[in-house]
């Protein structure tokens, strides 16, 4: 047999991105990306973090794109599969017009490309850093308005010699300060300014609308929202114009305050310091990181640990996915990075800033989408999130500047075909990028989610995985929790915790199975499960990956309000967001909103208006033509009982269905008191025309055959009426009580029929309990029991009806029994009020609960 001839080796080529040459050797392969450790990085934000591959094979080049968000484009056509490229083909990453360009050429290139000099790093002065200090605070950004992501600092290449960019370990981006100036104790760390200005005179107004000195284009921010006064002293003091979501002086809400050199106001998203004897700006474009140190978080008085020393950085525009079995954390590590329940110890550093200490003005940088849907699903897509945004943006917002912002967000998420269809209709996966996109309304620069892919099927749950992908892409740092390994291919890093909340790896998710030693993440996870005793945080301590990715988060201590090193403070509380400039405002959004989505439910709608007919048709047919000595006991038990179910169906399931809806937006700054108002408001309207109709249907035309043909102050048809409206408030006040109890939607109707029988036991229609030692105490806590004793009072039922139940000095004809009838069960209202607004404190976040 002859010998198979020998396959060409692929010729040597160059590849030139932007005077970067890159030659290439065809016994390696050579990976694009925004990665800092791939071969060729793109410091472009439409490019992917793996976008494109070129390797040899058979003595050819070809291209290959790695699944990245906007294409990869070799010779203005989209590289689908892998293609064969050689001397002279144009490649562009993310666009096929203005994306990266490439130029491949054979060869060595004579000499070097010129390209100008990288500009150099800016550093704060501080104090010296020690050896375990970790890495310099250093890092660059071009100021243009597109965020880009530069490469760091390299020394130019020798003459005669071309750049080759050799893969490295991933470096996590680090905070970069203010430009030469030893910033302040109390200020985060920021980039390049966005723009810098002499100080003012007089003053300089600051606002979103375009006559201001400075404008600032942020939806959060009011129209008019503060102004820097400079006094005759040189001082200068920043004064809140009333703005909707607050002034920050440090990461403080202020109306008023002095600022000096070593101060930071924080505006929307924009941060303005005195440096120099200049005003200058900064602004936060979303490419930001986040670093966790050494969280820990225990309760039961200490006796149980829910994160045990929990550390982990999280680049800029990445994507994280944290993982682990049942019980070893995940939603407490959740709840602790968002400020929802802050750790016990240790730091969250924003970009740099301690999370905790400036919560109150990062919180609105920060998007949680929890694992149940935040959503109202008798509503539309478009009209749900107009109403989030109406919520969340200043009052002064313009109805077109917040349709645009909704508009834009249904776009993004590619919910355009879906924006007028109800919620409750959509798919799983279309209805969780519903809830996402209600997020992204005030562009969050952190986007958190808890199991978004549960309940999902296979095809579902990788969409859903490659849209926060896109997300991440987009300018935005992405941390998910979840139960789903289908798809952590597309994550940049992946954490897993083991039982105890422990870090048992962190790292790429492609070594993580090979590091604990499974083919299969079930196995991994039962052996979580099964060798508890086992000390995975060790084993990952004393590993080659722990040195590599963790370095970084562990090395450097926690800062202190100087932010600039040294030992950690004492953990105290974080300061509370400031408070909703108008509640009113948001009461008339929630009401709005609230009524609409009752509207839309149409089993709602014909119980609404079924029940009184039914109730106040059964009455009237015990009435048998008038209310006479037999019948008027039983026509008052119906009314009473009629009048508990109107009220208490109506509400009992309000609080307990919209939990999650409400705890995601008391976190963003909704009041309690406006939220618990809005249900009072519709609910109670509701309640009274349905027992106006009940009273009227069982009643009306009916003789009443009272003494004298009076009531006590008005005629006994109008006082029946209010009597049995006012029992029907106070049951829909006992049904929010019960509903803001319970844990459970599906317990609320056993509830609802023991309340119906308590209070027919208890109203006196059927027995007595003057006289019964704790029956006669308890019967004073049943709206029942007044309501019936006020229609008692209103036909004089002793006389009537003689007879034990009716000598109850309560049912006396005079103004006094029935006042007091009817006083106490406004009282009842008032303290069920007082006691739903407390039940409700408990499902809030930690930080909120003041």
């Amino acid at each position: 047999m002859g010998e198979r001839p020998a396959v060409p080796a692929a010729p040597d080529l160059v590849l030139e991105i932007d005077g970067d040459a890159t030659p290439m050797d065809p016994g390696r392969v050579y990976r694009v990306g925004r990665d800092p450790t791939c071969d060729v990085v793109l410091p472009d934000a439409r490019a992917s973090w793996h976008h494109a591959v070129f390797r040899a094979v058979s003595g050819r080049w070809t291209l290959t794109d790695e699944g990245s968000t906007n294409g990869t484009f070799a010779d203005g056509l989209r590289v689908v599969r892998p293609r064969e490229v050689g001397p002279g083909t144009v490649v562009r990453f993310g666009h096929p017009e203005d994306g990266p360009r490439a130029v491949l050429s054979a060869g060595a290139p004579d000499r070097p490309p010129e390209r100008k000099p990288p500009p150099p790093p800016v550093r704060e002065p501080g104090p010296e850093r020690g050896r375990d200090s970790g890495p310099e605070p250093l890092r660059e950004r071009d100021p243009a308005p597109e965020p880009v992501r530069e490469r760091d600092p390299e020394p130019a290449p020798d003459p005669g010699s071309v750049r080759r960019r050799e893969p490295a370990p991933r470096r996590e981006p680090v905070p970069l300060r203010p430009p030469s100036v030893a910033h302040p104790a109390a200020t985060g760390t920021f980039r390049r300014p966005t723009s810098v200005r002499p100080l003012p005179v007089h003053g300089v107004r600051i606002g979103r609308a375009p006559d201001n000195d400075i404008v600032v284009p942020d939806l959060v921010v009011s129209r008019r929202h503060a102004e820097l006064r400079a006094h005759p002293d040189g001082t200068y003091r920043i004064h809140d114009l009333g703005s909707h979501n607050g002034t920050f002086l440090n990461g403080r809400p202020v109306t008023e305050a002095r600022v000096t050199a070593e101060d930071i106001v924080g505006i929307g998203r924009c941060a303005f310091c005195l440096i120099g004897g200049q005003l200058v700006e900064f602004t936060d474009t979303g490419e930001v990181s986040l670093d966790v140190r050494s969280l820990g978080v225990t309760v039961d008085h200490g006796r149980r640990t829910l994160l045990d020393d929990v550390s982990f950085p999280v680049g800029e525009k990445s994507l994280l996915a944290v993982v682990g079995p049942s019980g070893a954390g995940k939603s407490t590590l959740l709840n602790a990075l968002t400020g929802q329940r802050p750790a016990d110890r240790g730091t969250v550093l924003y970009d740099g800033r301690d999370l905790y200490r400036d919560y109150a003005e990062l919180r609105r940088r920060i998007g949680l989408v929890p694992q149940d849907d935040i959503l109202h699903l008798q509503l539309t897509v478009r009209r749900a999130l107009g109403y989030a945004a109406e919520l969340r943006f200043p009052e002064d917002t313009d109805r077109t500047e917040r349709r645009a912002r909704v508009d834009e967000v249904i776009r993004e998420l590619g919910l355009a075909e879906r924006a007028d269809q109800p919620v409750h209709s959509l798919s799983g996966g279309q209805r969780k990028r519903v809830s996402v996109a209600l997020e992204l309304l005030t562009k969050p620069s952190l986007l958190f989610l808890d199991e978004p892919t549960s309940g999902l099927d296979p095809g579902m749950d990788r969409s859903v995985m490659h849209m926060l992908r896109g997300l991440a892409d987009d300018g935005r740092t992405v941390v998910v929790v979840t139960h789903s390994v289908l798809s952590l291919d597309v994550c940049d890093r992946l954490l897993v915790l083991a039982p105890g909340g422990r870090v048992a790896y962190y790292g790429p998710p492609s070594e993580a199975l090979g590091f604990f030693g499974f083919d299969q993440w079930p196995e991994a996870f039962e052996t979580f499960e099964n060798d508890r005793d086992r000390d995975w945080a060790g084993q990952y301590r004393s590993s080659r990956l722990r040195d590599r990715y963790l370095t970084g988060a562990t090395a450097a201590p926690d800062l202190p309000p100087g932010g600039t090193g040294g030992s950690a403070p004492p953990r105290t509380a974080p300061a509370p967001p400031p408070k909703a400039q108008s509640r009113g405002s948001q009461l008339r959004t929630l009401v709005r909103r609230y009524a609409t989505a009752l509207s839309a439910d149409r089993t709602f709608l014909v119980i609404m208006i079924a029940l009184p007919f039914v109730m106040g048709a059964m009455a009237r047919a015990l009435s048998e033509g008038a209310l006479d000595s037999e019948s008027s006991l039983n026509v008052l038990l119906i009314l009473c009982v009629g009048g508990v179910l109107t009220g208490a169906a109506n509400a009992v399931r309000e609080l307990v269905k919209e939990r999650a809806i409400y705890r995601r937006e008391r976190a963003v700054g909704l009041s309690r008191s406006a939220y618990l108002a809005s249900k009072v408001v519709v609910l109670g309207l509701i309640t009274i025309v349905q027992a106006v109709v009940l009273t009227l249907v069982a009643l009306i035309g009916v003789p009443l055959n009272v003494p004298g043909g009076k009531g006590v102050l008005m005629p006994p048809l109008v006082e029946i009426v209010l009597a049995v409206a006012l029992l029907s408030f106070t049951a829909m006040m006992l049904g929010l009580f019960v509903s803001a109890l319970v844990r459970k939607e599906e317990v609320t109707m056993p509830l609802l029929v023991l309340l119906a029988i308590v209070q027919v036991v208890f109203c006196g229609a059927l027995l007595t309990v003057r006289g019964t030692p704790v029956l006669e105490q308890l019967a004073w806590l049943v709206p029942s029991r007044w309501a019936f004793a006020a229609m008692g009072a209103t036909i004089d039922i002793g006389k009537a009806a003689p007879g034990d139940r009716t000598t109850d000095p309560l049912m006396r004809h005079t103004a006094e029994a029935w006042l007091f009838d009817m006083g106490m069960m406004v009282v009842l209202c008032l303290v069920l009020a007082l006691v739903v607004a407390r039940l409700l404190r408990r499902h809030e976040p930690v930080v909120m609960r003041r």
